[in-house]
């Protein structure tokens, strides 16, 4: 039985959705501990999200520079994460000033924690149902800019599977 697929009762199974909320909850899970007790060692969290997703709260000229997807970094500097069931919100430097964010978990359309290669990818979801999104050319904004010199930024390419 394929998603969605009717059951011999009549009714539908949405498995997307199912495995979704799951994945959705090792997130939630993830940055809740994170916000008692730091991260652990050398884990750090990318989270991508789309911009225009309702609930997503950001500042105007983040929402300019990003107009349809962001990547936030959770590293070393980051402020009073705060988890509650449908979304989170975090504190981030942005060109030196704090700026807070509000997202959703719906909104999220991917999750990398590099140091040991795990990631998701999401479909975000839209009036309650999972879509299919293409997530391309979108930039991570991190939090501070390279000590190179550089600005951190990198491709969401990063989330799929080669």
């Amino acid at each position: 039985m394929t998603s969605g697929q009717k059951t011999s009762d009549g009714g539908a199974i949405d498995y997307d959705a199912l495995i979704r909320t799951a994945l959705v909850g090792v997130v939630r899970g993830l940055l809740a501990d994170t916000a008692k007790r730091g991260l652990l060692g050398n884990h750090h969290f990318y989270l991508a999200f789309s911009t225009t997703h309702p609930g997503v709260t950001m500042p105007g000229y983040l929402r300019a520079l990003h107009p349809k997807d962001m990547t936030i970094v959770l590293q070393n500097q980051f402020w009073d994460l705060e988890v509650e069931d449908g979304l989170f919100s975090v504190k981030l430097s942005f060109n030196g000033k704090r700026e807070k964010l509000v997202i959703p978990f719906d909104a999220l359309v991917g999750f990398l924690d590099p140091s040991v290669q795990f990631a998701l990818q999401f479909r975000e979801v839209v009036d309650g149902k999972a879509r299919p999104r293409a997530v391309t050319g979108a930039k991570t904004a991190d939090a501070e800019p390279a000590a190179d010199g550089g600005n951190n930024v990198i491709a969401l390419d990063i989330f799929r599977k080669q």
